[in-house]
């Protein structure tokens, strides 16, 4: 039988959600300043590519070890998360100081490296206080990673651009709201999850569990796809305008086609819950991969053909990514969630790495940028394949109550 939903949770759900939005501000900071940086530092492609990069390997780095650790099962998730987002604000900050390369990309690094304290105990967190509803919950956490990483976008198009530091500082701001919100306002639910201690074996147990194992080859498909259209959209958009002009400008249409994710966000978690994990995994990452494919039709215009694909494409790339969170908790052993949580993004966010530094290679041998996302169209193939494969396990009925 279902427990009684916790009294407060929508309101415990706000509070983590805005922590969240405040904190992965800082995610792409420098990619929303990226033409700036790169003046400034005076980099080529290739390092400017590192920019993003240097957060995904941090971001790996530190939930691998986190759940090497077992810490999102036996640290309190409040306190890391808090500890975390002041670690984000810090190094994200160091940017100012405009140290050399080395020193940019160090900075970069730790970002990464707190960022990974943060986001993957949020989705524990929320767990704690959903268990009906658990999908649509995830949808709106998800939603506000989405709102967070577009954030910079906005900051710069507001400001015009002309001072890069005033983003940076905007993202540093928004993570030490995020400390204090965590650190403050925000307390466990009452379907916590049990205590674990730690034992390197049970990170081997995750491993070995194959229901999971095809929820994670879904989601490493979806990530395939989705950090590399976020870091490389404002350059995808800023060359397709030289084609054919886009009046409304590239850095307020980046971010409102990033922000849109906030729909699918909600979108994909109301359906979640109503006909399946895996059906709607399946069916956004068709619908994205179909919109990877056909962008490239709208360079040089017309323009409003360009922005329906874009959105389309920005709603779904993102409105499965909580179910593959979701299913993890479901399908895991209960003592064992954060860690299978942790290492699902830990692996997911490696791939973004080599994901995010094929993009402009290919572009340079395509002789421009118009049909480099075509390279992202394995990753939601193979994921439509693994959520369906999933679908047809007898272990698929944990998944919403029994809807697969």
């Amino acid at each position: 039988m279902m427990p009684t939903p916790a009294q407060g949770r929508w309101s415990a759900l706000a509070l983590i959600c805005a922590g969240v939005i405040g904190a992965m501000a800082c995610w792409f900071s420098t990619t929303a300043i990226g033409p700036e940086l790169a003046r400034i530092w005076a980099l080529e492609p290739a390092q400017a590519a590192w920019l993003t990069n240097a957060v995904q390997l941090g971001f790996v780095a530190g939930a691998l070890a986190s759940s090497a650790l077992n810490l999102p099962d036996i640290m309190p998730m409040t306190r890391l998360i808090t500890i975390s987002a002041l670690l984000a604000a810090l190094a994200n900050g160091a940017v100012l100081l405009q140290p050399d390369f080395a020193g940019l990309m160090l900075a970069r690094l730790m970002t990464g490296v707190a960022l990974a304290g943060v986001y993957p105990p949020a989705l524990k967190l929320m767990a704690t206080w959903f268990v009906a509803g658990r999908g649509f919950a995830m949808g709106l956490l998800v939603g506000a990673l989405t709102l967070g990483s577009a954030l910079p976008h906005l900051l710069r198009a507001l400001g015009g651009g002309p001072d890069w530091r005033l983003v940076v500082a905007g993202a540093s701001t928004g993570a030490l709201v995020s400390a204090a919100i965590f650190g403050l306002a925000v307390r466990e639910g009452p379907h916590g999850f049990a205590r674990t201690r730690f034992d390197p074996q049970q990170t081997l147990a995750v491993l070995r569990d194959r229901p999971l194992r095809l929820a994670n080859l879904g989601y490493f498909g979806h990530m395939w796809e989705l950090y590399a259209m976020w870091a490389w959209l404002l350059a995808w958009l800023t060359a397709a305008a030289q084609a054919g002009p886009l009046p409304m400008g590239v850095s307020p249409l980046t971010f409102g086609v990033i922000a849109s994710g906030v729909i699918g966000c909600a979108l994909g978690g109301w359906l979640s819950d109503r006909i399946g994990r895996c059906l709607t995994t399946a069916g956004m990452m068709a619908v994205s991969g179909a919109s990877a494919a056909l962008i490239g039709l709208a360079w040089g215009g017309p323009e409003w053909l360009l922005i329906v694909i874009a959105i389309i494409w920005g709603i779904t790339i993102i409105g499965d990514s909580a179910q593959f969170s979701a299913a993890a908790s479901e399908l895991a052993d209960p003592r064992l969630v954060g860690t299978a949580l942790t290492l699902q993004l830990a692996f997911g966010f490696a791939l973004t790495v080599i994901a995010i530094w094929l993009v402009p290679v290919v572009a340079a041998a395509l002789g421009g940028w118009r049909w480099a996302f075509l390279i992202l169209l394995p990753g939601p193939v193979v994921g439509v394949w693994a959520m369906m494969r999933l679908r047809g396990l007898p272990q698929a009925r944990q998944l919403a109550g029994g809807r697969r």
